[in-house]
């Protein structure tokens, strides 16, 4: 297989942590447990328990994926990485699910949810608990602790493994960042200490700011681009991070920092990823073996079907959108077998949703793909049956999206339950779309420079579109080719928010507010989720958000 993964049983107390509880250094009883006192006994823990950190967007429990360490409906609904994407594109136009048996979803769909929100609530605690893994870490490797155990010759190692770690962490933060505003502050002085603080958001832009900035020094310990083997992050994560951070800087702050994002993306541009050519190959199975990945993703959480299982992620993403038509559009598009590995048909794009890549040829009768492909956006993986009017109380309505699907290049299909795409936290593509906007945002709402526009223009290429003209380049449709390019990738909602339309009656979509033609003002509290109660419980220096 593609990669080999090492697993460590990283401290068992770390792992059994909810989000707040301080004692993350309590031995426990039974002496054979693995603790923070024996999981670095050996060289090779160090690394190893970097790798757990760099997967905790995959990993639900340290035994299998069907078995989570945190309270969830099932464990593949425990990911990471499976609720930011609810959150990020369910709560949008993006998509809808019409799975009615976790209360939790149609909350989500119909932007209804409440503090008691499961979805909200895993996404808040998984971030939590990689914070905890990274701080921990971070105090394990401290320069006289790894002496102590003898390990002195690896200091130089450590240093730039610790330095991964706080990208992680600083990532992690970001998440609760953009998503809960105002969470807790753990640093690794909280493990078995004081309960931390809470932190409002303009505060945690500061923080998360300073730490990047530190990391992207010339003297910095974070591994430059081709320093370290993919999917590793390097500089280039760390800067992706800050221009994804100043592109929405007014939201998290009050003030705009158009020209930092522009700045900040063209580092990202001129470090030396590549735009892959094939659009499609960036989402199939094989996009590491292809080269699609390394060319293009910055930082990627990195899925394999025999060493990092997951019943989230692109194993989701691949199989939730499809019934029995999986096999129909297998053979339309001439695989070997059925697009999906498996059919869970749940997840829906509403024609609204569809129609911002203007396809041509549409074909409602339902055959075909429902529109002709062949001259249409190459980014468009769309099916319909022919019911194009999307009613999410019912599952044979809308659109499938087949973007993440079973396919390898070679036109095989993938047969086993679980994918091995790796899933783009940052690709080359965002940098220039954030570059091409924050220079709109700078010249009077229209891309104005000519590297702006040979940006959009590669994009648009790959995807066997037209460039618009000049005029035609506005901050509106920015937000278009935003949703054509980046799809299903965990931007929507940010999206939506920067623009000022997520709350907005003007800007409506199926069922937005639990109205089924959307046409309904939200109120701004929705900009941000709901804190755990548990947490506001456990620690009485948590206050809840508004509206909640």
């Amino acid at each position: 297989m593609k990669k080999i993964y090492i697993i460590l049983a990283i401290a068992a107390a770390a792992l059994t942590l909810t989000s707040c509880i301080k004692d993350l250094d309590t031995l426990p009883l039974n002496e054979t447990d693995t603790t923070s006192e024996t999981a670095y006994d050996s060289e090779n823990s160090y690394l190893q328990g970097l790798t757990y950190i760099n997967a905790y967007w995959i990993f639900v429990s340290q035994t299998d994926p069907g078995n989570a360490d945190i309270v969830a409906p099932d464990a593949g609904q425990s990911e990471l990485l499976r609720q930011v994407i609810n959150l990020q594109e369910m709560t949008t136009d993006s998509f809808k699910c019409t799975w009615t048996g976790d209360p939790y979803v149609p909350d989500l769909c119909y932007n209804i949810w409440t503090s008691s929100n499961t979805g909200s609530n895993i996404a808040y605690t998984r971030c939590l608990k990689g914070i905890a893994l990274a701080n921990e870490f971070l105090l394990q490797t401290e320069d006289d602790k790894v002496n102590a155990r003898g390990h002195g010759a690896m200091l130089d190692a450590i240093h730039e493994y610790r330095a991964e770690a706080r990208f992680h962490r600083a990532l992690f933060f970001y998440t609760l960042m953009d998503l809960f505003g105002n969470p807790p502050f753990p640093m690794p002085e909280n493990i078995g200490g004081e309960l931390p603080d809470q932190i409002q958001r303009a505060e945690l832009f500061k923080w998360i700011e300073t730490e990047c900035i530190d990391l992207l020094k010339d003297d910095s310990d974070m591994p430059k681009k081709g320093e370290v083997k993919y999917p590793r992050p390097t500089q280039g994560s760390v800067a992706a991070l800050l221009a994804r951070m100043y592109l929405n800087a007014e939201v998290y702050t009050g003030t705009a920092r158009w020209q930092d994002a522009k700045d900040m993306a063209s580092k990202v541009i001129g470090m030396g990823y590549k735009i892959h050519p094939v659009y499609e190959e960036l989402f199939m199975q094989d996009n590491t073996e292809t080269g699609a990945a390394e060319d293009e993703f910055i930082f990627a959480i990195d899925y394999d079907r025999d060493h990092a299982q997951s019943w989230g992620g692109t194993t989701t993403l691949a199989s939730a959108f499809f019934d029995d038509d999986r096999i129909k559009v297998g053979q339309m598009l001439g695989l070997d077998g059925p697009v999906v590995p498996e059919t869970w048909n749940g997840y829906h794009c509403s024609d609204e949703f569809v129609s911002i890549f203007k396809l041509n040829g549409v074909n409602w009768d339902g055959t075909g793909l429902g529109y002709d492909r062949e001259r249409s956006d190459k980014r468009a993986f769309f099916y319909n049956q022919g019911l194009k009017d999307f009613d999410n109380t019912k599952t044979e309505t809308g659109w499938r999206c087949w973007k993440f699907s079973g396919r390898f290049s070679n036109g095989t299909v993938n047969t086993q339950s679980f994918s091995s795409m790796d899933f783009p936290i940052f690709r080359l593509a965002e940098m220039y779309l954030i570059y091409a906007e924050a220079d709109a945002r700078l010249n009077g709402g229209v891309v104005s420079s000519a590297e702006a526009k040979n940006y959009i223009k590669a994009l648009r290429d790959r995807a066997g579109v037209q460039m618009p003209a000049d005029d035609a380049l506005t901050l509106d449709w920015l937000l278009d080719e935003r949703a054509r390019e980046l799809m299903l990738e965990g931007h929507r909602r940010t999206d939506l928010i920067r623009y000022g339309y997520y709350t907005a009656m003007s800007f409506p979509w199926p069922y937005k507010g639990g109205i089924k033609d959307g046409k309904v003002n939200l109120p701004a509290w929705r900009c941000l989720f709901p804190i755990n109660e548990s947490d506001i419980e456990a620690n009485g220096k948590i206050v809840q958000n508004t509206g909640y």
